[in-house]
């Protein structure tokens, strides 16, 4: 395994200062997007390995075009924290970690689950959807930190987002689907919502929240748009009773031996950044 340099390691915990007005705009939009979250040198150091980790694990063996909607979307590889340290210590960044508490308001933050999302050249669209959907957690103090291995333009699939649609209830039983996209467009028309989308520059990092309706273009390049995320949660966030079969099995992979109205504490959860801990450092 490479050795991590101490100014990747130094750069993965020094504090990333949000405003006032950055953090305002988040509680209102629940989500947002912060420039030089990363540096160039932590991008080009990390991506190897989640590249090579991808690339060992997916089982895609079809063609693009032979694929439904959401095989189109993306590869989709969960968790790879838990098999390569090199990966573990770029998503454990308590720079990230810090982030997520600052933009929710909470104490701290735990690990739900992370995912890499490499939509290939020639990849189609991701659909309009709200992420927790999928999710048995109590409240809405969720977070993904969406963090693209490359400058990722419009050509690309950059994340779009529906600002300040998690006030929206209608649409939050779809799971992410061709159905999710006709009737989530048609619901988001005819609001008063901004519409955003964006190209990422390198370092360039979005969060939002499980409840956010967001999706991605189609990657009409031919290069493979490459992007990790870190899915992070409130660290006293509570298990609540599943509501569909989607959620019991969020339940039995992303926290077992979780119980029902308790604090989501097990081995796969743990805690990445504290503010009692950080501040009995000082």
């Amino acid at each position: 395994m490479a050795i991590t340099p101490q100014s990747i390691k130094d750069a993965l915990t020094a504090p990333y200062h949000l405003t006032d007005a950055q953090i305002a705009y988040y509680q209102q939009n629940r989500f947002i997007k912060l420039k030089e979250v990363f540096s160039k040198e932590v991008i080009d150091f990390f991506n190897p390995a989640i590249s090579k980790l991808v690339a060992a694990r997916s089982t895609v063996t079809t063609a693009v075009d032979e694929r439904d909607t959401y095989g189109k979307a993306f590869l989709q590889i969960f968790n790879l924290w838990t098999e390569d340290e090199l990966v573990k210590e770029f998503i454990f960044s308590k720079r990230m970690a810090k982030i997520a508490a600052d933009l929710m308001h909470t104490t701290g933050v735990r690990m739900y689950h992370d995912q890499a999302l490499f939509k290939e050249g020639g990849g189609g669209i991701t659909p309009w959807h709200a992420d927790q959907y999928y999710w048995p957690l109590a409240t809405d103090k969720t977070i993904t930190a969406w963090i693209p291995l490359q400058a990722t333009p419009l050509k690309m699939g950059p994340l779009e987002f529906s600002a300040g649609s998690h006030q929206i209830v209608e649409g939050r039983e779809l799971a992410i689907s061709d159905k999710s996209e006709m009737i989530l467009q048609q619901k988001l028309k005819l609001t008063n919502f901004k519409h955003v989308i964006e190209p990422f520059d390198l370092g360039e990092v979005s969060f939002h929240s499980g409840w956010v309706f967001h999706r991605a273009g189609a990657n009409t390049t031919n290069q493979m748009r490459k992007v990790m995320t870190a899915i992070l949660m409130d660290k006293d966030m509570l298990l609540k009773d599943p509501e569909n079969k989607n959620q019991v099995n969020d339940w039995n992979t992303w926290c077992p031996g979780a119980t029902i109205g308790s604090v989501i504490d097990t081995a796969l959860n743990p805690v990445l950044f504290s503010r009692q801990d950080a501040n009995s450092s000082i």
